[in-house]
């Protein structure tokens, strides 16, 4: 691989910005992307996955090249030094890598890589909170996969195709896919591409979404005719999918406390051809209260530390903090009380998070059949997801019956 400067360039200014300015690393890709439009697909790859590598080995880098935040440039060319030697990239004869230690570069990983929160690039207490609730064999292995690059799985819109004819469709527009055994719309590319510049995407026919991620409308157990409430609906991935299973008859009320999220859902639900959703922006107590006693089904899918997708955000484990953990706990509990009201006699909930933390899942569910609130209804079974034993997201998901 030969580097080209104006691509360097683009990295360390994207990585200025993830680490210095709290930036999201999803949203300066994007822009870092549109910078120069005689790039071709090769040179966008190589912006977008070189900076989400270096921000995914943060930790890593930084003690291999003996700097520390706040990241001035010139610490950001050492790191990045330190991803080229690793890798196996010739360096050029720039001023950036004058007196590159390339085999101090080796030895030092070599000694790193016997650490885990060093060799996997967690802070300190991402790494004891994780080794606390899974225990070390567990917890090594789910770091470990954490940090491998996550594949594209799409989700076939029933409403319009089937999975069989999305392949053939896309298998046309030159994206070859494999189907995953257990999933029943799900589709995995078998090498990366830009599915949302398809003709099959802006015709609706397939979203973007992990494999775990659509195993929860299923677990809701919906049928067409239903009234459903998604409680934590934001930008609709798995409203959609629950329309689709619906088959756009019934009614589903999509919530959340970001207006702006369920505009993106209202777009995305128009190319999917839905039409049986209302939106509902929590902004008060009063749209949870009309809906007591009203639902066949309820999703809680409920805000989380994110630590089961930590391969598709890699920065989020370098934005949480400690507190902030503390915090969602106390929201999952306040949820779990107030939405699951919703639930009418005889009728289901399920709450899930992209979590694989016991805290923030069978024991919040534990906590809550204990409850008051909880007293009405019964756990009929749950579903603990974890990255390196599936392969796909960590997931959790329980389901909940309101007794008759």
């Amino acid at each position: 691989m030969r580097l080209h400067r104006n691509l360097c360039f683009a990295v360390i200014d994207g990585l200025t910005l993830i680490f210095n300015e709290g930036a999201y690393a999803d949203k300066v890709i994007q822009q870092l992307l549109k910078r120069d439009k005689r790039w071709g697909s090769r040179d966008r790859g190589f912006v977008a996955e070189t900076t989400y590598d270096i921000v995914r080995w943060k930790r890593l880098y930084a003690e291999i090249a003996e700097v520390k935040e706040p990241f001035n440039r010139d610490n950001l060319w050492r790191m990045f030094a330190v991803w080229a030697t690793l890798k196996g990239v010739k360096l050029p004869d720039w001023k950036y890598f004058e007196n590159t230690p390339t085999r101090k570069i080796k030895g030092r990983f070599d000694e790193f890589s016997k650490i885990r929160k060093l060799r996997e690039s967690i802070p300190d207490w991402i790494d004891e909170i994780g080794l606390e609730e899974l225990g070390e064999d567990k917890w090594t292995k789910e770091i470990a996969m954490q940090n491998e690059q996550a594949e594209v799985i799409l989700r076939t819109n029933t409403l319009k195709t089937t999975k069989e004819n999305l392949q053939n469709i896309l298998s046309d527009e030159g994206i070859e896919t494999e189907f995953l055994k257990g999933y029943n719309s799900a589709l995995k590319l078998v090498e990366r591409a830009n599915v949302f510049v398809t003709d099959a995407f802006k015709k609706g026919y397939f979203e973007v979404q992990d494999a775990s991620s659509q195993l929860v409308a299923d677990f809701l157990d919906v049928a067409p005719g239903m009234k459903v409430v998604d409680t934590c609906a934001g930008a609709g991935g798995k409203t959609l999918h629950i329309a689709s299973l619906m088959e756009n008859k019934g009614q589903i009320v999509a919530m959340d406390i970001y207006e702006s999220k369920l505009k993106k859902l209202k777009v995305r639900a128009r190319r999917n051809g839905v039409h049986n959703i209302d939106l509902k922006v929590i902004d008060s107590t009063k749209p949870i209260k009309k809906l007591y006693n009203k639902a066949d089904r309820v999703l809680i899918d409920a805000p989380c530390s994110g630590l089961g997708v930590l391969r598709r955000n890699p920065d989020a484990k370098w934005k949480l903090e400690p507190a902030f953990l503390d915090r969602i706990r106390i929201t999952q509990q306040e949820v779990l009380q107030q939405y699951s009201r919703m639930v009418k006699s005889g009728g289901k909930l399920v709450y899930a998070t992209c979590s694989v933390l016991p805290s923030e899942n069978q024991n919040q569910v534990d906590n809550f059949l204990k409850s008051e609130s909880g007293k009405d209804f019964i756990f009929v079974k749950d579903k603990k997801i974890l990255a390196h034993e599936n392969g796909f997201d960590g997931f959790y998901m329980a389901l909940l019956e309101r007794k008759v």
